[in-house]
């Protein structure tokens, strides 16, 4: 008896150990991070007792803001353009919590930012807590470049504008969008039926933002990492004739065939074969495979892990998902000398980009091989519009291609823009930029192709760098190709930033 009486006490000692060890671990530790969370709705409560911090945009531009409300939260959090800038700024709500810039930021829009300690002691004496501002590096005209010429064609998808030399995100779009407006009302009914609305589980949710949390096959696009490989590693030259033009070939070890768009031959072929500048600028498939299985797997990832795939700890400050080259758990693995290689060679099978990975791809071409670190805060303000931190460029990988083959592959791009229509083109400004059609899906012959479009200008001395996906809409058919629906975005948001 006096055993097993001695086991139930161990035992609640143990218990009570237990529960000390997890009451100090939530209520110590753990504290501040649960308390700060934006999207616990006791702390959203109290967040409504403090006139919020407004989200700007590089030019000043009021996108987000807060005023006075007749109930007991205080404060009404607005949004301008609300679907034009919700994939950025996100929103504020009581259905669901914070998203966007609107939780990335969240402690300087609140006021909680150690960088406001003096602000907040000013709060002390003046009774109205204010929070900081955020000032974007978003560019309204190129913005509304790109959202108005995705929702007038009736496109969905997603674009991104870099500036090359500072990583400074121009704009960012994703369409289908959403009005935060919707979310952010004090009427929780309403802002929870809203919520559902959109249909927040699915894939294809207006909330998801397609340019950073969604990635897809980039088809044509991936041959400016296939051609920063192989002149990086000595695999071959720009100039010489020694891929195969042919219409198809046949995969190694297999009895599938890979064409090229149309089954066409490769123009300007000499005795059957083209050079990698001709192949680039024709977008010919059964070239860049083959040059794909001669540069090798492991050269082909090493670079595109130097462009940043397989980085999945990359903010902007919002998340992003990572860019792969493998399947799901394995996402920087292609087969090597095999037909899977070829088939990645030429941004199929399990490759997937992001836009924003796509626009840095460009980007890193625009500015001599040294990619930059993207960002969409400019500046943290304090509540009278005074910087107290201001942003400051900074290289994410450097040389992850020479400036001889940036210079190379620029000359490259600039011959396949000849190639790629002339819708929406400005004439005055010479562009660089490569195309892409990418099929997907489980039966990709009855399903509309990716259209993508990468781009940068003025391309001798660039200042913005793009990237589109058109996933589907408007005109869009089985055998439309990138340069159709995904150039005249581009090209709108690089009209955009020349004025």
């Amino acid at each position: 008896m006096n055993r097993a009486i001695r086991r139930v006490g161990t035992l609640m000692m143990v218990l009570m150990v237990l529960l000390l060890v997890n009451g100090s671990w939530v209520q110590g530790i753990k504290a501040d991070s649960y308390a700060n969370n934006p999207r616990n709705l006791l702390h959203l409560y109290d967040q409504y007792s403090v006139r919020r911090g407004m989200i700007t945009a590089s030019d000043g531009t009021v996108l987000a803001s807060s005023t006075p409300a007749d109930d007991k939260r205080q404060f009404q959090r607005t949004y301008s353009d609300g679907p034009l800038y919700a994939p950025v700024t996100g929103y504020l709500s009581m259905a669901s919590g914070a998203h966007g810039m609107e939780y990335a930021e969240n402690e300087v829009l609140n006021g909680g930012d150690a960088r406001l300690e003096l602000r907040r002691l000013a709060d002390l004496t003046s009774g109205t807590a204010v929070g900081g501002n955020v000032q974007l590096t978003i560019d309204p005209k190129v913005q509304a470049a790109a959202y108005n010429t995705m929702v007038r064609n009736g496109f969905t998808g997603a674009a991104v504008a870099i500036q090359p030399s500072t990583g400074q995100i121009l704009a960012m779009v994703s369409v289908p969008s959403y009005d935060p407006n919707k979310l952010s009302t004090h009427d929780t009914a309403a802002a929870q039926s809203a919520y559902n609305g959109y249909d927040p589980n699915s894939a294809t949710s207006p909330l998801i933002n397609q340019a950073v949390s969604q990635a897809y096959a980039p088809g044509s696009t991936f041959k400016l990492v296939v051609s920063a490989a192989a002149l990086s590693g000595g695999a071959g030259d720009e100039n010489t004739p020694d891929l195969p033009a042919s219409p198809r070939i046949t995969l190694p070890g297999t009895a599938t065939t890979l064409e090229n768009f149309d089954g066409e031959t490769c123009p300007s072929s000499v005795n059957g074969q083209v050079s990698m500048k001709t192949a680039l600028a024709y977008s010919c498939n059964t070239a860049f495979a083959t040059l794909a299985g001669r540069v090798g797997a492991s050269a082909v990832a090493a670079q595109a892990s130097k462009f940043g795939f397989g980085d999945s700890g990359l903010t902007v400050p919002l998340g992003v998902v990572p860019s792969c080259l493998g399947p799901a758990g394995d996402c920087m693995n292609i087969p090597n000398g095999t037909a899977g290689l070829y088939q990645s060679g030429i941004g199929q099978l399990d490759v997937r980009e992001t836009p924003l990975q796509d626009a840095m791809i460009a980007a890193t071409i625009a500015n001599g091989g040294k990619e930059m670190q993207p960002q969409l805060v400019k500046a943290v303000q304090a509540p009278d519009g005074s910087t107290i931190a201001g942003f400051a460029p900074q290289t994410l990988h450097d040389n992850v291609i020479s400036p001889q083959v940036a210079g190379t592959i620029t000359q490259m791009m600039e011959d396949s823009e000849s190639h790629s229509g002339t819708a929406g083109k400005n004439p005055a400004i010479p562009i660089a930029s490569k195309t892409g059609t990418a099929e997907h899906g489980p039966d990709p012959k009855q399903v509309q192709p990716y259209g993508w479009y990468v781009a940068f200008a003025p391309a001798a001395h660039p200042s913005i760098a793009v990237a589109v996906v058109v996933t589907s809409g408007g005109n869009y058919d089985l055998a439309t190709v990138g340069a159709k629906v995904a150039g005249p975005v581009g090209r709108a948001m690089i009209n955009a930033a020349a004025g």
